[in-house]
């Protein structure tokens, strides 16, 4: 592990940095909203800008970098993040700020590309998992203390705003200054949705509800708590929670899933993520209840998406697996585009609560079409001979799922090439 860090600490402190200011931006375009007077129809349309720039980022960003080099993509879209940043204390209005998300979204998206890449080209076969839990670890530290500047300053002004944009452009100094030759951007064999579907229909069923799921985290936590009186303190713990959880509990159920049936677990899991969502949203007013719940929905809904990536790995040839991870992080992310917008409608109905009980249907949606799964499939392998999880986050764009299965690749190749050796030895 030490290693790993000596060799790659200023591209993993260059991504800390970056999800301190994605966190930052995300958490606080909810609470100042709310100060602007936003309807949260208005906010969702907001949130869910984000996202939808992601998901076209996602699979444009590989081509720009084919065209131009890393370097000219990873420079000219962190500037633009960074100047967006400025902008939305400048111009507070809904539209003006729906369509910076969608422009920042396309912008993190590929400079999560590039930065990713450039992870995966500098790990080698021994220490690509110590380099990827490093990479995940580092994302959470970000997102978590993102959350705790939130109260160095008044969310009314532009400190806050700023904070962000500095952290951003600050780091791309050290990733350019330290990075190797850029990497070749490879291929992979292409797979259709359709095909994905037919391997894995549980797997894309779950991605594209998990994406409803963390998109309500991510983009209306920081609305759920100005709309049920919080005040910034407490929503910075509150979404917090989300992300302590998330790291607590990520591999611990990682190494469940690799000892069990993967469908049980994730009917399991999602029925936590639908329960714990249910206690919030009954005793939400109990601040405490309400941190632990986030904690249980957080920390069983996030390792989710790993896990439903090693389970639909469980039915794939090697040379498969990278593509269909690409397509299941685009399944998840239309289920994120959708999420901030139904979430809003719920809240404008409901209220507040209307935030949990949406998490709560699409964690019981999960659970329920796990279990008819387990009745159509029969368990088509011997658990003890699966070790298919690698922990990735929602958050990451296709190129660390991408990078998750190189590592599942290597480990089954290294297994496989010590099972013949110790076969040959016997005769």
């Amino acid at each position: 592990m030490i290693k790993v860090l000596s060799g790659a600490w200023a591209l993993l402190f260059g991504m800390m940095l970056l999800q301190v200011g994605n966190g930052m931006q995300g958490t606080l375009l909810g609470i100042r909203g709310e100060i602007e007077g936003f309807s949260t129809f208005e906010m969702s349309l907001i949130m869910s800008g984000y996202f939808i720039g992601f998901l076209f980022g996602s699979r444009m960003a590989p081509e720009m970098i084919r065209r131009v080099g890393h370097v000219r993509v990873f420079a000219a879209l962190g500037s633009m993040i960074s100047s967006v940043m400025l902008l939305y204390p400048t111009w507070t209005d809904p539209w003006a700020w729906g369509a910076a998300r969608i422009l920042i979204g396309f912008c993190f998206s590929g400079v999560y590309v590039t930065a990713e890449s450039w992870l995966n080209n500098s790990a080698s076969n021994e220490n690509r998992g110590k380099a990827l839990s490093l990479y995940m670890i580092v994302q959470m530290i970000g997102i978590v203390s993102a959350q705790a500047l939130l109260i160095v300053a008044d969310p009314g002004g532009f400190i806050l705003f700023i904070i962000p944009s500095v952290l951003i452009s600050i780091s791309f100094a050290p990733i350019l200054l330290s990075v190797s030759p850029t990497p070749a951007f490879e291929a992979t064999k292409p797979m259709t949705l359709m095909q994905i579907y037919h391997t894995s229909p549980l797997g894309c069923v779950g991605m594209f509800l998990l994406g409803g799921v963390f998109s309500a985290q991510f983009g209306m936590g920081a609305v759920y708590g100005g709309k049920a009186g919080l005040s910034v303190g407490e929503i910075s713990a509150f979404v917090s929670s989300f992300y302590v959880g998330a790291m607590i509990v990520q591999y611990p159920l990682g190494w469940l899933s690799d000892k069990m049936d993967r469908r049980l677990l994730i009917l399991v899991a999602s029925a936590g993520v639908a329960l714990g969502a249910f206690v919030a949203m009954l005793f939400g007013e109990v601040f405490a209840v309400l941190l632990a719940a986030a904690f249980v929905v957080g920390g069983l809904s996030n390792p989710l998406y790993s896990l439903l990536i090693a389970y639909t790995n469980d039915f794939l040839t090697h040379e498969d697996m990278p593509a269909a991870a690409s397509g299941l992080v685009f399944i998840n992310g239309l289920g994120a585009v959708a999420g901030p917008l139904i979430t809003g409608w719920m809240m404008g109905v409901m209220g507040p609560s209307g935030f949990f009980l949406y998490i709560a249907i699409l964690g019981a949606a999960m659970a329920i079409y796990a279990g008819y799964r387990m009745t159509q499939r029969k368990r088509h392998v011997v658990i003890d001979a699966v070790e298919g999880y690698a922990p990735v986050m929602p958050s990451s764009s296709p190129m660390a799922a991408t990078f998750a299965q190189e590592y599942v690749i290597d480990v089954a190749q290294e297994e496989a090439a010590e099972e013949a050796d110790a076969r040959a030895a016997e005769f």
